[in-house]
């Protein structure tokens, strides 16, 4: 059972929910400690101060709020949490929207919301209003001595709070060099587009988390067990210099997207068929028959170079025939082989 974090109650209007906040993540990023390379002693974390460089203990640490250049206000926990004690102790509701209203762009760290002190009813209530209407609730709450703005989302049987960003927290897109909003300002094509979208449907599916996998740590844990099993719990290898990725030597949007088209559906990053050739069409689709069409194509660019060829050697022929003496008639002999031999 993870640890609570905080506990009040969810306000809104005159109606109270009693609440307990757990976190509703958790890491699972791969941790590396800091080592002496000489002796293998963990290598710590040293708290400091600034201005003599000597260790402070934890119990001389305080909180300081710096009013002026180098001038600070003490505040203990005690006296920051009795401030303001309603603010610290409360999810405070301030309106209802509509679901989709809140783009992912403020979403920051999702905790779990469970009843408390007989207040199942209650919380019941709220949750399964919130489901029928499609809303959800855009709150204030104060956490770890900061305010912070939040959604209150249902989330199956439990509601769900997740902080969100302030809106001077998102950069404004202005700052960026994009491309113009119209597509065909941009160069985009309608057929261009037409197979984007066909790609996007070609790739769509529903949404399962369980489909995803964190393929890195997999292979640090992996190199780690590899390690452990061979006696190298120690030892430093110097790894081999990686190939580089295979890239497509093709600059036509055109192109890129009738290859995507032929790799069918579930090619994500993070998922399996990582491996298989992205040129593979058994299917039979519309890339696998443009490309047909491309090689005719190729077919007859190289036919019309080799008659090409061929007529310049008969020229070239008949000069020499010309040049050496030669009768126009051992060069109308001539010439048919070299076209031969051409072709």
């Amino acid at each position: 059972m993870s640890r609570m974090i905080w506990k009040g109650a969810i306000s809104f209007g005159l109606v109270h929910v009693p609440v307990q906040l757990f976190p509703a993540t958790r890491s699972e990023k791969v941790s590396f400690h800091l080592l002496d390379k000489r002796s293998m002693d963990p290598v710590g974390y040293r708290q400091i101060n600034k201005r003599t460089g000597k260790d402070v203990p934890r119990e001389q640490i305080v909180r300081g709020y710096e009013y002026e250049k180098e001038k600070y206000v003490v505040l203990s926990e005690d006296e920051i949490r009795a401030a303001n004690p309603e603010s610290t102790q409360t999810v405070d509701i301030l309106a209802f929207v509509d679901a989709p209203a809140i783009s992912f762009l403020y979403l920051e760290t999702p905790y779990f919301l469970a009843p408390d002190r007989k207040g199942e009813k209650v919380y019941a209530l709220l949750r399964e209003a919130l489901k029928a209407s499609g809303k959800i609730g855009v709150a204030s709450v104060v956490m770890h001595n900061k305010q912070h703005l939040a959604a209150l989302v249902p989330f199956g049987p439990v509601l769900a709070l997740n902080t969100l960003r302030w809106a001077d927290e998102i950069r404004p897109v202005s700052e960026l060099t994009l491309p113009p909003e119209d597509a065909k300002k941009a160069g985009v094509t309608a057929r261009e587009l037409d197979m984007a979208k066909k790609l996007i449907d070609d790739m769509s599916e529903d949404w399962d988390p369980e489909h995803y996998h964190d393929t890195f740590r997999d292979d640090v844990l992996e190199l780690v067990d590899r390690k452990i099993r061979e006696g190298k719990t120690e030892e430093i290898e110097t790894p081999e210099e990686p190939q580089p990725r295979r890239s497509a030597d093709i600059l036509d949007l055109s192109e890129l997207l009738r290859r995507s088209l032929g790799r069918g559906k579930g090619r994500a990053s993070g998922r399996a068929d990582r491996d298989e050739d992205p040129d593979d069409d058994p299917s039979g689709s519309e890339a696998s028959e443009d490309g047909k069409r491309g090689k005719s194509r190729s077919r007859a660019r190289d036919d019309d170079g080799a008659r090409t060829t061929n007529r310049t050697t008969a020229r070239g022929s008949h000069t020499a025939a010309r040049g050496t003496g030669r009768s126009s008639e051992t060069t109308r002999k001539e010439t048919p082989h070299r076209k031969r031999h051409a072709a």
